[in-house]
């Protein structure tokens, strides 16, 4: 009788064999001399993985679609001329082209929610409205209530009778006033005011402190201001749009445009609404770079190929180059990065690609897939790198030098080779335990066997 004690995969198995005929024995050699070849073996069923490999999906799929093509793509490498040709800019400034034909002071005008006040001045006692005897009021004027418009847009002003005031400047309604009052009333002067203003006003809303609505003024509000009076922007400047919403139409910028161009600063008009949202621009790293593309060598059994997958970073500047992406992302890796390899996947337009000598013939879209190709191995990749601006979805992807696959290669062999020095130990022991009379525990695992 013997008692077999091994590990296989993450499980401990005990078995109980008699050792009564040649063939028990044989059987016993056989499924001893495996089980170190099968731990490491990925596709037993018993080993634990994060779902299904390749060739399962594919091959128990009912359809296949296969589309033998593949999607073509301009390699470019970069050089202080193709810099210069392609014009690799910074991140360019938002224009309000319509937005902006709103110039000087805004014209507001009284709308049917607004409510108006007047004040009646004369030029002495005795007349239409102020009495002739002195000490009965102070002052030379009356004040009439605040009063909201009819449903026809009109006030009412005592012996004016009825003032239209809808689509009209308080300046027009002061002119109406004085020229129905001129032949009744000493001298008269007329001030208008418009206490609440509910549809001449801007909205600030989004990602912004103290979202609010902001009164239209007959001096005109601009676009900053109005950010400011809201609290200011929550997310920083190179990351803050800003959507106008008037009449229908949407315009966006980059806070740090308006910023850096006081043309974008551009005056608000009633019933604009102003949105400011946090849009972060990305780019991805992949291959060799931070901790992404190593290999981990192991030398006992069960020990094999380890790798990171790429990561996605927000863009923490207004403008952020090729040489700063690397750095965000940590780099190329050192001992498994090809300096040599260092490539920018972005979509470029067709017509900057003609204009810059690409043969784009058979690139018919408006927009070309492009991989820019920069060599690190020397030094000036590094100023090219340093003058190469990123834009928002880029994708940096740093190759594995080619002496990584020999290392991939070379740690499957030595597991492979751990793997047959285990079962030699393990035949060892058979042979041990055919010569002997006695019981034997053999205890087997990714150290070695003790018997």
């Amino acid at each position: 009788m013997v008692a077999a004690v091994f590990r296989l995969g993450t499980a401990l198995v005990i078995g109980t064999v008699r050792f009564s005929t040649r063939k028990t024995r044989l059987v016993l050699r056989g499924a001893l001399l495996c089980m170190p070849f099968l731990q490491g073996c990925a596709t037993v069923p018993f080993i634990p993985k994060d779902g299904p490999t390749g060739l399962e999906v594919q091959t128990r799929a009912d359809v296949t679609l296969q589309d033998p093509g593949r999607l073509s793509y301009v390699f470019v490498k970069l050089s202080p001329l193709v810099l210069s040709s392609l014009q690799t800019e910074a991140q360019p400034t938002a224009l309000f082209s319509r937005l902006a034909q709103v110039r000087g002071a805004t014209d507001v005008r009284i709308t049917a929610s607004d409510v108006v006040s007047l004040a009646i001045f004369e030029a002495q006692a005795g007349g239409l409205f102020i009495p002739s005897e002195g000490g009965t009021r102070a002052g030379n004027f009356v004040q009439i209530p605040p009063q909201e418009l009819d449903p026809e847009g009109s006030i009412s002003v005592p012996f004016a009778g009825t003032v239209r005031a809808i689509g009209r400047s308080p300046r027009e309604i002061e002119a109406d006033v004085v020229a129905k009052l001129k032949n009744r009333a000493i001298d008269p002067q007329v001030v208008v005011t418009v206490g609440e203003r509910a549809e001449n006003s801007v909205s600030v809303l989004g990602d912004v402190r103290s979202p609010t609505n902001i009164p239209m003024r007959p001096g005109g509000l601009r676009l900053l201001a109005a950010i400011a009076r809201a609290g200011g922007s929550i997310p920083p400047a190179y990351s803050a749009v800003v959507t106008i919403q008037r009449r229908g139409k949407n315009e966006q910028a980059l806070l740090t445009s308006v910023l850096r161009d006081p043309r974008q600063n551009i005056q608000l008009a009633p019933q604009d609404v102003v949105y400011v949202a946090s849009e972060p621009r990305v780019f991805m790293a992949f291959g060799a770079v931070g901790g992404g593309g190593s290999v981990q060598i192991s030398s006992g059994a069960g020990g094999g190929t380890s790798f990171s997958s790429g990561r996605r970073f927000a863009m923490d500047r207004e403008n952020m180059t090729v040489a700063e992406g690397l750095a965000a992302a940590g780099g190329p890796t050192s001992g498994n990065a090809d300096a040599r390899s260092v490539f920018l996947f972005r979509y470029m337009p067709r017509a900057r690609l003609a204009k810059a000598g690409v043969d784009v013939s058979n690139f018919p879209a408006a927009q070309v897939p492009t991989v820019f190709s920069v060599d690190l191995s020397q030094s000036e990749g590094y100023f090219l790198a340093n003058h190469m601006y990123m834009k928002h979805n880029d994708i940096i992807y740093v190759s594995e030098a080619p002496a990584v696959d020999l290392a991939k290669f070379l740690s499957i062999i030595t597991n492979i080779t751990v793997a047959g020095t285990q079962a030699t130990t393990f035949g060892l022991g058979i042979q041990a335990l055919e010569a002997g009379s006695g019981n034997v525990a053999i205890v087997s695992s990714a150290a070695g066997v003790a018997r």
